[in-house]
């Protein structure tokens, strides 16, 4: 099963970090599916920021990088595996 949980509204190339605008909560530990058209990758969420502050959960309406492991786009749907 798969909630959305956010989209990316930035991307980082060289640091390899998204920005994510969520529409749920989101805990660093949490398996997540980044989709956008037929591109799709899943990752676990490693670490998260918040204004430059290392958290381990951000709620609805938060702003929040995390560290991504392949290159995403702005626009693509995050998505939480159960």
């Amino acid at each position: 099963m798969e909630k959305e949980v956010g989209k990316i509204t930035h991307w980082y190339d060289k640091i390899g970090v998204a920005v994510l605008d969520l529409s749920a909560t989101l805990k660093a530990g949490d398996r997540v599916k980044v989709k956008k058209g037929e591109e799709e990758f899943e990752e676990t969420i490693s670490s998260m920021q918040v204004d430059h502050k290392e958290v381990s959960s951000a709620k609805k309406g938060d702003e929040v990088a995390v560290k991504l492991s392949q290159k995403a786009k702005e626009g693509a749907v995050i998505y939480k595996v159960e």
